[in-house]
């Protein structure tokens, strides 16, 4: 029997965790399968999610086991582990081969050696510039997690915060204003784009590149740039010498 490719498992995952979040869930169920598909998906025996709380504390929301859970509370307890690193830097930790930590978690190292970890790992879970918490993955034996590892870890690490912060799954009455409020948004680009094509002269997919680059450039959306071009007339001459001048520099 032919093995289903990897690409095409991780991609099932990814469908999967997102239709439960436009469905009907409960966070823990769903972030107990999320821990369950890090350990399918990456070279893993075990995985859990630690979430801070509003005292910033980190506390377990969920894992693949009993086992994982019981080493993920005492790394809370000795206030040390790749999870603590990864919260508290803001990165992703991979760590190989655990028996060479034993000085930087000297209290760890030996409860994940005795639970049969020999490497961990743990990638971020981040919305709106602040950590929420870590994923944290756990090797029965040694071994690297490759950049497509952390990517898909970090993806996961993403859906897991997405569903936290939604805590509710659409309804009808939540999803058609949402609709309008794109479809407006897109007309606004649209007028926009239309408005630079006559002002500076150029294609309406050069007008469209400009708005999109010059709003990524100064941190903004794209969306709100368009909206003051179009509707701020006090604005509008400082934005627009702003834009012919952006489309005017040579690339950085």
């Amino acid at each position: 029997m032919t093995e289903t490719p990897r690409e095409t498992r991780v991609l099932d995952a990814v469908v999967s965790l997102v239709d439960s979040l436009l469905a009907d869930f409960d966070v823990v169920d769903l972030l107990t399968e999320l821990t369950e598909r890090c350990a399918q998906l990456l070279d893993v025996e075990a995985a859990g999610l630690l979430l801070v709380d509003p005292l910033e504390q980190l506390r377990l929301l969920a894992a693949t086991s009993e086992q994982t859970r019981e080493l993920e509370l005492f790394q809370l307890q000795a206030d040390e582990g790749p999870c603590m690193d990864c919260y508290s830097t803001g990165e992703p930790v991979s760590v190989a081969d655990l028996q060479a930590e034993a000085d930087r978690w000297p209290r760890f190292v030996p409860a994940a050696l005795d639970a049969g970890f020999a490497a961990v790992h743990a990638v971020p879970m981040r919305a709106a510039g602040i950590v929420l918490g870590a994923l944290g993955l756990f090797g029965a034996r040694p071994g690297a997690l490759s950049d497509a590892d952390l990517l898909v870890g970090q993806t996961l690490a993403h859906i897991a915060s997405v569903a936290i912060l939604q805590e509710h799954a659409p309804t009808p009455w939540t999803v058609m204003p949402q609709l309008r409020s794109a479809l407006t948004s897109r007309i606004v680009v649209e007028q926009a784009k239309g408005f630079l094509r006559e002002s500076l002269d150029v294609s309406v997919e050069q007008a469209f590149r400009l708005l999109r680059n010059y709003s990524r450039t100064n941190g903004e959306h794209l969306t709100d740039v368009a909206r003051r071009l179009m509707t701020d007339r006090h604005s509008r001459p400082v934005l627009l010498a702003s834009l012919h001048e952006f489309a005017s520099a040579p690339p950085s």
